[in-house]
C-alpha cells in the first residue's frame, strides 16, 4: 500500500508537536494532508487561499515523458504518476482527477524525429507509449482536431492532468476535519528561532505569532524569500509562464495534448486551459497580458476549429517555482532544527509522492533514497 509503506518506523524519533506548512498549493496540501491523517498537528499558512496561486495558474498535467534529463527525476516522476493513482482510490477521484492519457505531436521532420527518439527512450524504459497517425488518432480517440493525416503522434495512456484547486480543497477539507488550523489570507513575515538554533515560532503578516517547532516551506515562488528569514540560501530561477482560460459551450476534447505551438487541456465541462512556450518568451516584451491569451486563443482554434466560437476568460502571468539547478529541493535542512523544503517545479506531478515522502521523513527522521539527488543541502547557505 504505497501510503503506509512509507510511514514504517514512525515513532522512534520525537514527532513534531506543531507543523507549519508554508504555502498551500499541491505541495503543501499534500504534505500537510499526510502529517495530519498520521496524527501530526498542522497549521496551513498562505497570504492567499488555498490552490488559488501557481497550482491554479499550471497546465496541471501529470506526465515522467518530459522528464528524461536525468533518470533519478524521471523516477520519481513515474512514481508521482502511481502516487495519484493510489490518492484518487484512497480520497476519491470525484471532479479533480483525469486521466485520460495524453498526445504529442509536433511539425517539421527535425522536431518528428526528436519525439519518436523519446518515445523509443521511454518505451525502453518500460513507460507505456502508443504511436498513431494524425488519421488514426482522429478516427480513435479526439475526433475535433485538426492535423496531418500522416503525421506521427506520440500517446501516452498513462499520463492525466488534473484540477489542482479542486484537489488542493479536497486535500485541506479533509485535513482540517481531521484537526489541522489554517491561516490563509496572512503572509509570513519572520520566523523565530531558540538558542540552538532550532525552529521556535512563526509571525504572520495580521500580528499572530504561532509556537511552532518544525516548518514546512512549500511556498513556491516565494520559496527563497521564505528561506531568506533562516538565513537559508535557496536560488530560484525566474521563469514565468502565461496561461489562458477558455470558455465554451462544450468541450471539444477529451485530454491533455502538446500540439505544435499550443498546448492545450480540457478544465471542466464548459474550460480549457491554453499554454505555450513560445508565448512565455515574449513574456519580458512589455506586451499586455491580454494580447498572450489572444495569441494563445488563436493557436487553439487552428488545432481544434470547434474553439471557434469560444471566449477568453481569463489570462494570468506566473512565476514557476523552479530551483536554480531545475530540480526539486526536498527534505531538511540541517543547519537548521526543524526546517524542511518542498519546492520544484513538477509540483503536479510530484505533490502526492512528495507529499508521502516527506511527511514520512519528518515523522520518522529518516529519507527516502528515491530523493537523494533532490535534498536541500546541494544549495549551500
Amino acid at each position: 500500500m504505497i501510503w503506509e509503506g512509507a510511514f514504517v518506523g514512525i515513532g522512534s524519533v520525537k514527532r513534531p508537536e506543531r507543523v507549519a506548512v508554508i504555502g498551500v498549493g499541491v505541495l503543501g496540501a499534500s504534505v500537510g494532508w499526510n502529517l495530519s491523517r498520521h496524527g501530526a498537528k498542522v497549521v496551513f499558512i498562505d497570504a492567499g487561499q488555498p490552490g488559488e496561486g501557481v497550482t491554479n495558474w499550471s497546465f496541471s498535467w501529470v506526465n515522467a515523458s518530459n522528464k528524461t534529463a536525468r533518470k533519478s527525476y524521471f523516477d520519481l516522476n513515474v512514481a508521482g504518476m502511481a502516487a495519484y493513482r493510489e490518492l484518487a482510490r484512497t480520497i476519491g477521484p470525484d471532479s479533480w482527477w483525469h486521466p485520460s492519457g495524453h498526445l504529442r505531436w509536433t511539425d517539421g521532420p527535425a522536431a518528428e524525429a526528436k519525439l519518436l527518439e523519446t518515445a523509443e527512450l521511454l518505451a525502453g524504459w518500460d513507460y507505456q507509449v502508443e504511436v498513431y497517425t494524425g488519421a488514426e488518432v482522429r478516427r480513435r480517440l479526439e475526433p475535433a482536431l485538426t492535423m496531418p493525416g500522416e503525421a506521427p503522434v506520440v500517446f501516452y495512456p498513462d499520463e492525466a492532468w488534473v484540477h489542482g484547486r479542486h484537489l488542493v480543497g479536497r486535500l485541506v477539507g479533509q485535513a482540517v476535519a481531521s484537526g489541522a488550523e489554517h491561516r490563509f489570507g496572512a503572509a509570513v513575515c519572520d520566523i523565530g528561532t531558540g538558542t540552538d538554533g532550532s525552529i521556535r515560532t512563526v509571525v504572520l503578516s495580521d500580528g499572530s505569532r504561532l509556537d511552532v517547532d518544525t516548518i514546512v516551506n512549500a511556498a513556491g515562488p516565494s520559496a527563497s524569500h521564505v528561506a531568506g528569514l533562516i538565513a537559508r540560501h535557496l536560488p530560484m530561477r525566474r521563469e514565468p509562464g502565461v496561461v489562458t482560460r477558455i470558455g465554451c459551450a462544450q468541450v471539444p476534447v477529451r485530454r491533455a495534448m502538446h500540439a505544435p505551438h499550443i498546448e492545450i487541456r480540457p478544465d471542466g465541462d464548459a474550460s480549457m486551459v491554453l499554454h505555450s512556450r513560445e508565448i512565455d518568451a515574449l513574456i519580458d516584451t512589455g506586451e499586455d497580458p491580454a494580447e498572450f491569451g489572444r495569441l494563445l486563443h488563436e493557436s487553439a482554434r487552428h488545432v481544434v476549429p470547434e474553439l471557434d466560437d469560444s471566449r477568453i476568460v481569463q489570462t494570468r502571468v506566473a512565476n514557476r517555482p523552479i530551483p536554480a539547478d531545475g530540480y526539486p529541493s526536498v527534505g531538511a535542512v540541517p543547519s537548521v532544527s526543524g526546517y524542511y523544503e518542498a519546492v520544484s517545479h513538477s509540483g503536479i506531478t510530484l505533490g502526492p509522492v512528495i507529499g508521502r515522502l516527506l511527511a514520512s521523513e519528518i515523522l520518522s527522521g529518516k529519507s527516502d533514497e528515491m530523493l537523494a539527488d533532490f535534498r536541500p543541502e546541494r544549495f549551500h547557505s
